[in-house]
């Protein structure tokens, strides 16, 4: 079993000093991607940059496919293999067995430390070659704003797919200066376009690109996160297996945890809010099990996102009152996966198509964050009935699960917070929701006068 920092091309968004000055002089967690098919190693008490981790938040991997995660404590002597290999086998032994014997190899006792390589086809790889095989054409929309750092960090990666017809889209939303355009302009890739959106708003962004993607599937990321290497193999995956999708979730793990906010945002359930590394399918075949207004969003989020180009033309684009840069903060992507739900359309959650984003390092930034999820979520609920009167009903009588879940530790409301999450972060949620309505209506308002304008 393999273990490395990460996915390839991720590196640490912290200034060493931000590390080195997190409280006892340790960061709460190591972030390492483990491979189970090579031998498994012991993890030392400290990384390469010689700071002390407490934790070791593995991301878990059978034939490159991710099977799960488990968190093991590292300690001051570091954590032997056969510790590691335990804790994985405790979490994920079913799983891991059930894979292993996919690939032809059956595990009986504990999991091995030396590893297990396959002796046939896996049945994700064959998928996958078929996929590979037929290739539609992808178009990524990445959207932008004054930061050509993270952004160039997300593009090494994209361009760097292991995926053959690959169109990426940079989208400049609304800049403040020529940065992220003089970065673009050194890029020497045919397969590189870059739009300008002088409008402010994550929706008017992501709507530009769908304008300019020329591909079958138009996939979104954010520039805070950098895709696995078989990300868009995996989204292609999914569509083939499933002809019948319109839309392809994936899921969002953490790049690192090196700082209290980012590891207790990821106590809170990060951005795969504990939707797990089962493939599913949402359709309205579905609906009684899922209903696709709440609990939500269990079909994916926006940083990992794909859908039919034909998708746009027959629902719409993005709504542009919602998203980051606007009044209702975010919640775009939930929308139109939702409207699409409501529809009649299937949406495939395909947890091999990873992406591995950059939490807020800051207390402050991880409380604004919380404040604009709280603000998203009934921006959202009020987009919908503004939309469709008629939602009210249904909405009514998800509203008594609603609540309740609100005000339990744990519930859908609260995230995934354990009880030793910080009520003042959930409070920040809650207060966020009582001005999402009335931010909404006011976003609203802006974006037509913004349609007007420009």
């Amino acid at each position: 079993m393999t273990v490395t920092p990460g996915a390839a091309g991720r590196q640490s968004a912290r200034p060493a000093e931000t590390r080195a000055g997190n409280p006892g002089g340790y960061i709460p967690s190591a972030v390492l991607d483990v491979e189970l098919s090579d031998a498994v190693p012991a993890i030392p008490a400290t990384g390469p940059d010689g700071i002390r981790r407490d934790r070791a938040w593995l991301l878990v991997r059978v034939y490159d496919e991710p099977v799960g995660t488990v968190t093991v404590p590292v300690g001051r002597d570091g954590c032997p293999a056969e510790s590691v290999a335990a804790a994985i086998d405790t979490e994920l032994g079913a799983v891991v067995r059930e894979r292993a014997a996919a690939g032809g190899v059956r595990l009986t006792g504990r999991l091995p430390t030396t590893g297990f390589l396959p002796t046939s086809l896996p049945p994700h790889r064959r998928e996958r070659l078929a996929a590979l095989r037929a290739a539609p054409p992808i178009s990524v929309v990445i959207s932008t704003r004054d930061r050509p750092e993270t952004l160039a960090r997300c593009v090494t990666a994209v361009l760097a797919q292991r995926y053959p017809r690959v169109q990426v889209i940079i989208v400049d939303n609304a800049p403040s200066n020529d940065r992220t355009r003089q970065w673009a302009q050194q890029v020497n890739d045919r397969s590189v376009d870059y739009v300008v959106q002088p409008r402010p708003g994550l929706s008017w962004a992501r709507n530009a690109g769908i304008t300019q993607a020329r591909g079958e599937i138009v996939a979104f990321i954010d520039d805070d996160e950098v895709p696995d290497p078989h990300w868009l193999a995996e989204i292609a995956r999914a569509f083939t297996t499933h002809p019948e999708a319109d839309a392809v979730s994936g899921v969002i793990v953490p790049a690192e945890l090196e700082t209290p906010a980012q590891d207790l945002f990821e106590q809170y359930g990060g951005h795969s809010k504990g939707r797990g590394f089962t493939a599913a399918v949402f359709s309205p075949a579905t609906a009684r099990e899922q209903h696709p207004m709440y609990p939500l969003p269990p079909f994916g989020a926006g940083g990992n996102m794909a859908f039919r180009r034909t998708v746009f033309t027959r629902d719409g684009s993005f709504d542009v009152a919602l998203g980051a840069g606007t009044d209702a903060q975010g919640a775009e992507d939930t929308e139109m996966l939702t409207r699409l739900l409501l529809r009649g359309g299937t949406v495939v959650y395909q947890p091999s198509a990873l992406v591995w984003h950059y939490h807020r390092a800051t207390w402050q930034g991880l409380v604004d964050a919380m404040r604009g999820y709280g603000i998203g979520l009934t921006a959202y609920y009020t987009s919908l009935v503004l939309r469709d009167p008629r939602r009210l009903v249904p909405l009514a009588r998800l509203a008594p699960a609603a609540v309740r879940d609100m005000f339990t530790t744990g519930g859908q409301g609260a995230g995934h917070a354990g009880q030793g999450f910080p009520p003042s972060l959930l409070a920040a949620k809650r207060r966020g929701m009582l001005a999402g309505p009335y931010r909404y209506v006011r976003a609203r308002a802006r974006a037509r006068r913004l349609a007007r304008l420009i």
